[in-house]
């Protein structure tokens, strides 16, 4: 499951000889184990390996908080010497650098390892093709492609921050009945479901990162964290955009700034004295170029992708949705829609536009539709 999004599983391809259902689904439960990672990897991608041999399962792994051990290393060291000789099933190319752990493909190598079926290659340019291809120049026969369709999903944050220079942008957005987000006079109001609610906040759960406007802090000050039961650790970075650093000290977000981190992006003449009052409260302050109060989006998520962030779920409010949709950075949307109106006076879920602005847009395409407690969830994904 990704961005809290429960999916129809996919089909199993069609197979005439039992190895190939058991690839299918030793694969299906790499990739299970790496979403176990979302979220909290960053900025290594969330990547799952399973070790079998004679059909048993001797080693699993994913990728551990803070991106290593690597998924391979975890499953290798659970397997031992059982790995001579035995299948590794991975979601993403095994690395093929030296970073700060020595490569993936050299430890495949010396543990033994047979065969290795892995999901996708690797983007990064440090890796792409090399650790396949250092794999079979030792004699281990490789195989690629299969669930690359669900891995290219679970890594697109990872592929996005490699080709682009950003992270991969999940927008989250919550709608009445008579398409309103919120009161007359930008007043807050419930309007989804608390089916509803625990499905955001496991989104928030698997994301790098949470982004708001200014405007929702003011209104709803709201914290922003994961509040599951025993799922507070998995609290997302939350970023502000505050173009002149108006975000009160009172508020909840800059109250537990060194419990949960907060980055505030505000604008070049932003006052350095609220900067400096904001850094003593535990926030980092980042500034990037404005134009007419509202600030450079993409030079926002290149500095999160510089940072490391890979997932960013932005949850509002609808001046900065409107403002992504806008510059064409919406790679995923989740729509959850009330049965509820709010009427005459409540607010458009959009600034300025439509909601059609999403619904129709020809850059993105809808994905499924899923009833969530007493609201709806669309889901939509970047052509």
């Amino acid at each position: 499951m990704t961005d809290g999004a429960q999916e129809p599983a996919a089909a199993a391809p069609a197979a005439s000889q039992d190895d190939s259902r058991d690839d299918w689904r030793f694969m299906q439960l790499a990739l299970a184990l790496g979403r176990r990672g979302l979220g909290r990897t960053w900025p290594n991608p969330a990547v799952g390996a399973v070790i079998v041999k004679d059909g048993v399962i001797v080693g699993r792994g994913w990728t551990q908080p803070g991106g290593r051990p690597h998924a391979e290393a975890e499953a290798l060291k659970r397997a031992g010497k059982a790995a001579q000789g035995a299948t590794l099933y991975v979601t993403l190319e095994p690395c093929s650098h030296h970073g700060k752990t020595p490569p993936c493909a050299d430890a495949i190598i010396k543990a033994g390892i047979a065969r290795v079926v892995s999901a996708l290659e690797d983007v990064n340019p440090q890796v792409a093709g090399q650790g396949h291809a250092r794999l079979r120049e030792r004699g281990i026969v490789v195989e690629t492609g299969l669930g690359a369709e669900d891995a290219a999903r679970d890594h697109a944050g990872h592929s996005r921050r490699m080709r682009e220079g950003r992270p991969q942008v999940l927008l989250k957005l919550a709608a009445s009945s008579d398409g309103k987000a919120g009161l007359a006079g930008r007043k807050p109001v419930g309007i989804t479901g608390e089916a509803a609610r625990q499905r955001v906040h496991q989104m928030r759960a698997e994301a790098d990162a949470i982004l708001v406007g200014i405007g929702t802090v003011l209104s709803d000050d709201p914290h922003l964290t994961c509040r599951l039961p025993g799922m507070f650790a998995r609290s997302p970075v939350r970023v502000v955009l505050d173009a002149r650093l108006r975000i009160p000290l009172s508020t909840a977000i800059v109250g537990t700034a060194r419990e949960v981190p907060v980055w505030v992006f505000t604008g070049p003449g932003a006052s350095p004295v609220a900067e400096d009052i904001l850094k003593a409260k535990g926030v980092e302050v980042f500034r990037v170029e404005a134009k007419d109060g509202r600030l450079d989006l993409p030079a926002v998520l290149k500095a999160l992708a510089d940072r490391g962030v890979t997932r960013l779920m932005v949850e509002g409010g609808p001046t900065v949705a409107a403002a992504f949709i806008a510059a064409g950075l919406v790679d995923r949307a989740a729509l959850f829609r009330s049965p509820n109106e709010i009427g005459h006076g409540g607010i458009g879920v959009l600034e300025g536009v439509p909601l059609t602005a999403l619904t129709k847009s020809p850059k993105l395409q809808h994905l499924a539709t899923e009833t969530v407690g007493v609201d709806t969830l669309d889901l939509f994904e970047r052509v």
